[in-house]
């Protein structure tokens, strides 16, 4: 894993709008349905919006109904941490970027084969590259 990403609050602050700040830092979430990303299809890669780290590939996502862009696996070469999170009275994982400590999402153990995940993301921690050729 590369060097990771070290910043304070202000300097996060400068570089992300409210919402990314609200999602990436103190653990927020969008509303459903109102991300950029949940209904997007082009083919491309999904990169950390706080440190460019790819985390996920338009090939592993999937529409799963629930408002949030869901992808059944991370980038082969995503850097990515699981931690339990008992937060609002519920357990969940919580996913977040190894690189740079960015809260993406959660993941849960309802999605389609071949992993059976469901990687739950906010469009708010993502930025995407749409590819120029036929992969992703």
């Amino acid at each position: 894993m590369s060097d990771k990403t070290k910043k304070t609050d202000d300097e996060w602050r400068e570089e992300l709008t409210d919402e990314q700040f609200y999602v990436t830092r103190q653990k927020g979430t969008e509303r459903p349905f109102t991300g950029k990303y949940y209904d997007n299809k082009e083919k491309g890669s999904y990169k950390c919006i706080c440190c460019g780290e790819e985390l996920f590939t338009s090939h592993a996502k999937f529409d799963s109904g629930c408002g949030w862009p869901s992808f059944y696996e991370p980038s082969e070469s995503a850097e990515i941490s699981e931690e339990l999170d008992t937060s609002f009275g519920m357990t969940r994982v919580e996913v977040t970027c190894s690189k740079c400590g960015a809260h993406l999402g959660h993941v849960f153990p309802d999605g389609p084969a071949p992993t059976g995940l469901r990687y739950c993301i906010n469009s708010a921690s993502l930025d995407f590259d749409k590819d120029d050729g036929d992969k992703g």
